[in-house]
């Protein structure tokens, strides 16, 4: 996801750092968007020239120190001290002016920012995967956030070619308290015996769906789309309609994540 924002934002004209504290992630990521831009250019959609210049917009860096800009989008892994952690080492080493976005698809954002000094410079921005391609960004309001840093994120997606959204803080916000269903209800009619994972993605895809249920939660991540539901499932007072897979439990369980990790409900 953060390669994804960062490849969004550099074709957009933007100067771009982007940090990991994993040196290996990084050379990923360089390899991964040079790959994207490479398919850009032979399909046409980018020159020769634009891909360059793309490529050098974008500093990577492990050292968090380098971490400074006018605005600050943070994708890392969904835990929510270690959010708040990098949130506040970077809110001191920032401009006063800087404005923080945190990526994260399942924690509060009012919580990642509560009764901290940049609070009223903070919001969600969270980007759906693959980030180059899906146009959906929303634009989450915590609780002190600024009616003006909520404009300057929308106006920002914008920038970026995207379509944002704006909602308030709240499990799931739109698109993930919405596509609980999809999952959930997939899941349990194969727990429940009545078909297999294969059909029901052929069933949705033909129904007009981009990806089956199955197929979108192996691209996610089963560990991300497991945490999810129970963040939404916990915080809602545990409604049985919104209960946890344990089909998904079992393969979060046994280290199968889907495209990541090569196996999840399919073989990659």
């Amino acid at each position: 996801m953060g390669s994804g924002i960062a490849q969004v934002a550099a074709q957009s004209g933007f100067n771009v750092v982007q940090y990991d504290v994993n040196d290996e992630m990084l050379s990923k990521s360089r390899s991964a968007i040079n790959i994207n831009l490479q398919k850009l250019t032979e399909k046409g959609k980018l020159s020769v020239e634009e891909k360059e210049a793309t490529v050098g917009r974008i500093i990577f860096t492990d050292n968090p120190n380098e971490c400074i800009g006018d605005v600050v989008i943070e994708a890392v892994i969904e835990d929510k001290e270690i959010k708040t952690k990098l949130f506040t080492k970077l809110s001191m080493i920032n401009s006063p002016e800087t404005i923080f976005a945190t990526n994260t698809s399942s924690i509060s954002v009012s919580e990642l920012s509560e009764g901290k000094s940049y609070a009223e410079r903070f919001a969600g921005m969270h980007f759906f995967n693959p980030a180059p391609l899906m146009k959906l960004v929303e634009i989450i309001r915590a609780g002190r956030t600024s009616e003006h840093v909520i404009q300057l994120f929308v106006d920002l997606a914008r920038r970026l070619g995207k379509t944002p959204v704006v909602c308030n803080d709240a499990p799931g916000f739109i698109v993930n308290r919405v596509a609980r269903h999809y999952y959930l209800e997939a899941m349990r009619l194969v727990e429940e015996g009545l078909t297999d994972i294969k059909t029901i993605d052929a069933v949705m895809e033909s129904a007009g769906f981009k990806m089956g249920p199955f197929k979108l939660m192996d691209l996610i991540g089963m560990d991300v789309n497991y945490s999810v539901s129970n963040i939404v499932w916990e915080t809602l007072g545990k409604p049985e309609r919104l209960k946890p897979s344990f089909l998904q439990k079992t393969k979060v369980d046994a280290g199968e994540l889907g495209r990541k990790t090569g196996k999840g409900f399919y073989d990659y």
